[in-house]
């Protein structure tokens, strides 16, 4: 969890609507923070042309003059996704995978520099010049290499059509469009409907690119040998875990590649069409499940460690040496900078650090602003897990607060209790949480690690629900042991089946 400086005003927020309450408790509480982009080193893997010896990065972008947009783009990718995963079994898999689809590609000269995002999300996207970007947490998701390909080889087709290009010639004609109807027509309805015109108009040409990736890609996987139906196959699967991650918590899907490659049933269908047509012509195809789930047996699953763990109701952080629990029946979901859990009735609770900057005094800093709402004649001092606490209440719009601070060393950790107002359980729920909040034992420490995709052989016996109960990291075992591997409703398992797990 990365833990910034405290020094700005923090707003509680006010609720919206009651059917959306759920939603804006984590909402309001997520508000109270200003968050930061972390920082990581620059690393990556460069697919060489033709797969004769290693290319440079400065021959890369030499040889290729749309690489300027993609060298200026790259360092910001990297902070956004938590930089390269590191693992060279997992980045030989998806080098042997680009490789047989660099041969059958539009451009086969254009060289591709391939990055696996060290991010859990599931996300694939390329800039021009040959960046390509897969996260480990789409990689995780699929069942096989050619789904993999599948995802390749559309983002490879978005390269060598230039429409990373296209589309910022479009974006920039639009942005002059608009200067000029706002020069001449400030602030009028017209001009409104002008630039909404416009929006629209970008959507429809990035549609339109999106298509024609997909028949690019689908004619890739078919020449490459590779299974032409994948692509259908992994967007239904991508579109069976945004259901299951839109049910989750707060409602907010990591599925990021879904929000600019949309999984409408027309576009499947139009991808299975085009499948068979190959398929009809060049046979099944390869899908490559054995090789792919060896190789990325062991990968790492979910948030990443120096961000702490979730497990069921408790969150631990080995490296920091913290650790809370939160009541039955609530759900945690890790933030990128904070953990927040939300339960029955729309409470929600929240959980984050800053850098204690000499403060000694934490009724003052509980009082020093970064709290609208704040009641002063509620803030006490009290001890918590035997380090200096001290809490208060805040009240805005519909909402009231429980806020409380621990100093821990150089840290200053805050726990928000939200709940709506009237509700009588804030100060047990509040008081639930702090006081299970502690410093590890070196027990604790050792017997928490990271998870991992786990690849284990069904056994005699063995069945959906007994793999699925080996699942750790999730309240919902068995649905999201079914998505990873693929497994529709009532699916059974056979003996010596190898099927994807994800454990310690």
């Amino acid at each position: 969890m990365e833990r910034k400086n405290g020094s700005g005003p923090i707003t509680v927020a006010t609720a919206a609507p009651m059917r959306k309450r759920r939603l804006n408790t984590v909402a309001a509480l997520c508000t109270l923070l200003f968050l930061g982009a972390c920082q990581t080193a620059d690393s990556y893997f460069v697919l060489p042309e033709n797969q004769q010896g290693l290319q440079t990065v400065d021959a890369l972008t030499r040889n290729d003059p749309n690489a300027a947009m993609g060298a200026r783009e790259h360092p910001n990718i990297l902070k956004t996704y938590g930089g390269q995963y590191r693992d060279p079994q997992v980045e030989k898999l998806v080098a042997r995978i680009a490789g047989a689809l660099t041969a059958v590609s539009e451009n086969p000269q254009q060289t591709y520099r391939i990055t696996i995002l060290n991010s859990p999300t599931i996300n694939a996207f390329a800039l021009p010049g040959g960046y390509l970007y897969v996260t480990r947490g789409l990689l995780a998701l699929a069942t096989d290499a050619s789904e993999v390909a599948a995802v390749l080889s559309h983002e490879m087709a978005h390269v060598t059509a230039n429409h990373g290009i296209e589309r910022q010639r479009r974006e920039e004609a639009e942005a002059i469009s608009n200067q000029v109807v706002a020069e001449v027509l400030p602030d009028s309805a017209q001009a409104q409907k002008i630039a909404a015109r416009g929006k629209l108009r970008l959507a429809a040409f990035s549609r339109q690119q999106e298509l024609e990736a997909d028949a690019i890609g689908i004619r890739m996987l078919s020449e490459a040998g590779y299974d032409p139906h994948a692509a259908a196959r992994f967007l239904r699967s991508m579109a069976a875990f945004a259901a299951y991650e839109s049910a989750s918590a707060d409602g907010e899907s990591s599925l990021d590649f879904l929000s600019s490659h949309p999984s409408t049933p027309q576009r499947i269908q139009l991808a299975e069409d085009q499948a068979d047509q190959y398929a009809k012509k060049d046979g099944a195809g390869e899908i490559g499940s054995e090789y792919f789930l060896n190789g990325i047996n062991g990968m790492l699953f979910g948030p990443n460690p120096e961000d702490g763990y979730i497990r069921d109701r408790n969150f631990y952080h080995p490296e920091l040496k913290i650790a809370f629990q939160v009541p039955p029946g609530f759900v945690m979901t890790d933030k990128a900078n904070s953990v927040v859990a939300t339960g029955p009735n729309n409470v929600a609770i929240r959980f984050d650090g800053v850098k204690a900057d000499g403060r000694r005094n934490l009724e003052d800093y509980i009082q020093s602003g970064w709290v609208t709402g704040l009641d002063p004649s509620t803030v006490r001092a009290m001890t918590i897990g035997g380090l200096p606490a001290a809490n208060a209440r805040a009240n805005a719009g519909e909402w009231q607060f429980d806020v409380t601070v621990i100093r821990s060393g150089g840290d200053i950790y805050r726990l928000l209790t939200a709940t709506p107002r009237g509700n009588t359980n804030l100060e047990e729920i509040a008081s639930s949480v702090r006081s299970s909040f502690h410093k590890m034992t070196p027990e604790e420490i050792a017997s928490v690690q990271p998870l991992r995709v786990r690849l284990v052989e069904v056994q005699p016996g063995d069945t959906v629900a007994s793999m699925a109960a080996r699942m750790m990291g999730t309240n919902r075992k068995l649905e999201l042991f079914q998505i990873l591997n693929a497994l529709p409703a009532g699916a059974s398992l056979s003996v010596g089946q190898k099927v994807k797990i994800v454990s310690q």
